[in-house]
């Protein structure tokens, strides 16, 4: 018979996690707080990437606020962040260009804000994010992927509504 894992077992496994991602990497909620204020400024910024979130966001503090819970629930498996981020995405009129273009932005991102160890943990986990994303939107429109093969919208589902 295996040992059951109690709600306060798990918990302490999370914060001994926590505490070894912290270690490893120097990665705290400053540091998230940071990487994703700067990321979304230059998202914001940016020709491809600035007008697919400005038709969404109109009040940005509180989608920055949820990005730093998305981004300590990912990178230090914190537990704080709660959304379902596939669903709000799945409308938005991107493919694989704009999915390398939040990765590039990412890292540069990522590598100027923090030290190497945490820039490694964020872009890896971002990769992941992104791909699933990709899958997930590729999906949605009828379009199965296969390995190594990327999403590319029709030209017609490109243009944004209105």
């Amino acid at each position: 018979m295996e040992p059951r894992v109690t709600s306060e077992g798990l918990g302490s496994r999370r914060e001994a996690l926590i505490e070894q991602i912290r270690a490893e990497t120097g990665i705290d909620e400053p540091m998230i707080a940071r990487l994703v204020d700067a990321f979304y400024g230059k998202v914001r910024a940016d020709p491809l990437l600035g007008p697919v979130f400005d038709a969404r966001i109109s009040d940005w503090e509180p989608h920055l606020a949820q990005m730093r819970l998305f981004w300590s629930s990912v990178a230090l498996m914190s537990g704080v962040y709660h959304g379902r981020p596939m669903p709000k995405h799945l409308p938005l009129p991107v493919d694989a260009t704009h999915f390398d273009r939040w990765l590039e932005l990412f890292e540069q991102t990522a590598r100027e804000v923090c030290p190497p160890a945490a820039a490694d943990h964020f872009i890896e986990r971002a990769r992941r994010i992104a791909e699933s994303l990709e899958l997930g939107i590729a999906g949605a429109h009828g379009v199965l992927l296969g390995k190594g093969e990327r999403y590319v919208r029709q030209p017609e589902a490109r243009r944004s509504p209105g």
